[in-house]
């Protein structure tokens, strides 16, 4: 069994630099790390909002954060907002933060639905203190505050980043176009043969070709369970801002009669997007929709990005592992695609085949794997299909279609009395489940009766300090901009 010493990165942008990165901090001295990459082949590159495990990726490589915010243009990301979801007109936040104070046996959203009962109509998002901070476009940290967070980043800015990064920890760039894929008998990859004809051999080799998926796919034929029937939208049509009048910490996520757009503040400029199902509107009319919608002068020609939704049946096959595109794309709007690629190498680094690959390694890491990103699909297609409406042929088939057996069981459990769950092997938390549903318009039929125990002045009272103790720690918070003046102080004015 070939042992691996050497682990050769196919691709670089954002997904090839992470990995890099973490296998040049975590395993240095233990292997050698090479990264390949053409700066003649584009990157998607528009990957500019995130989720809070992305810290805990920084932590575990020992990135100082205010270096790392400066060289990213980064701002601070406290929610999401969805608007236009349930109804066109509604608004909703799906936050970072805790929400209100359940109990042992009965979580927070039993307690606020009891409220509606007796007249406490307070929004459910009054007990999110990351949403009220949101809203009023406020952001702090102190030592005894605890604050949800992420960030919206510049995706090139961040792969330079990661790059200095990587190379100053030894991992080693090499510039040029793979030509072609050289394999052992057995199928496994051997070595990468560049347009120049430099081969670069190595024993594991981690495919970030993005969706071309070089190595996983067009080398090793593994694979892929494509899921538009269940996510229509497959393109998106791009372009970058001046800077807008606000900073606000948080994500727009923008229905229209054909998909979503996005809104994202960076410190210099603006991110937007328009996603829609090229089924439903045009390329041409998709441009203009969005240049429509912008709120600053832009600062080049929209550019359309084909995607197909879906995942690789493995995600590790022979020596081989995907990392990024390359692995499936689930879509852009819960901003889960920079965990993923992290989740993938944190994963890998766990299950690491110093000894050889063997196939226990790789059915663990593909179950885990395949776990992962279907529950993240299934929190993707709730926003779709849950909501009332009904005024074009795109939501029409949204609201009506057929949805995974494992999304039907949630969305009924909730419907029949109000419970949310969350396992231990998945990235989103049932308090986010809980605002998903209930902005979108998911009325639950009952709820759990222990909370019912509470009479009216105790749960009034409680309901009530949970408010005002938000609202206090939100008085006492700089505005966003103001903290990045202060946090950022060279990078933004």
């Amino acid at each position: 069994m070939q042992q691996v010493k050497k682990v050769v990165v196919a691709g670089g942008g954002t997904a090839g630099w992470v990995a890099a990165a973490a296998l040049s901090k975590r395993l240095q001295g233990l292997i050698e790390v090479v990264l390949i990459e053409s700066e003649e082949i584009g990157t998607v590159g528009v990957g500019e909002s995130t989720i809070p495990p992305v810290q805990l990726f920084h932590n575990l490589l020992g990135i100082d954060e205010q270096e790392f915010m400066k060289a990213t243009d980064a701002t601070f990301k406290l929610a999401i907002s969805f608007e236009n979801w349930g109804q066109t007109g509604d608004q909703y936040f799906h936050p970072f933060g805790v929400t209100g104070k359940g109990s042992f046996l009965t979580d927070f959203q039993h307690y606020y639905l009891h409220g509606l009962t007796l007249g406490v109509d307070a929004p459910f998002g009054d007990y999110c203190y990351e949403l009220q901070a949101a809203k009023q476009h406020k952001f702090g940290k102190t030592d005894k505050s605890n604050i949800n967070y992420a960030y919206h980043l510049d995706a090139g800015r961040y792969a330079r980043f990661l790059r200095k990064f990587s190379e100053d920890l030894g991992a080693v760039r090499i510039e040029g176009k793979i030509a072609q894929v050289q394999q052992h008998v057995n199928g496994d990859i051997r070595s990468l043969v560049l347009e120049s004809g430099q081969e670069i051999t190595g024993d594991l080799f981690i495919d970030c070709t993005g969706f071309r998926a070089l190595l996983i796919e067009q080398t090793l034929k593994t694979g892929y369970d494509h899921w538009d029937h269940w996510l229509p939208c497959n393109k998106a049509v791009v372009v970058q801002t001046e800077p807008g009048p606000n900073i606000h910490p948080y994500t727009r996520a923008i229905a229209h009669d054909s998909g979503w757009q996005w809104k994202i503040p960076l410190q210099h400029r603006g991110g937007n997007g328009l996603v829609y199902a090229s089924d439903y509107l045009s390329d041409e009319k998709a441009k203009q929709r969005l240049l429509d919608g912008l709120e600053a002068p832009a600062l080049f020609e929209p550019r359309v990005l084909s995607y197909q939704t879906g995942r690789r049946k493995k995600f590790w096959n022979k020596n081989c592992v995907a990392i990024g595109l390359s692995s499936g794309f689930i879509e852009p709007l819960e901003s889960t695609s920079i965990f993923l690629f992290m989740s993938g190498i944190i994963r890998l680094l766990r299950l690491f085949p110093f000894n050889g690959v063997t196939p226990a390694l790789m059915d663990e890491y593909n179950q885990q794997s395949i776990t992962e990103v279907e529950k993240i699909r299934d929190f993707i297609i709730l926003h779709y299909h849950q909501t009332e409406r009904s005024d074009s042929p795109f939501w029409d088939y949204c609201r009506t279609m057929s949805i995974p057996d494992t999304l039907a069981h949630r969305i009924e459990l909730f419907k029949e009395s109000a419970h949310a769950f969350q396992t231990g092997d998945e990235m989103f938390r049932l308090e986010s489940w809980s605002h998903v549903m209930l902005g979108q318009r998911l009325r639950p039929n009952s709820y759990h009766q222990l909370v019912a125990a509470l009479n009216q002045g105790e749960l009034s009272r409680h309901l009530h300090s949970i408010r005002e103790t938000i609202n206090a720690a939100v008085d006492r918070l700089p505005s966003h901009r103001d903290f990045l003046r202060q946090y950022c102080p060279s990078t933004i004015s």
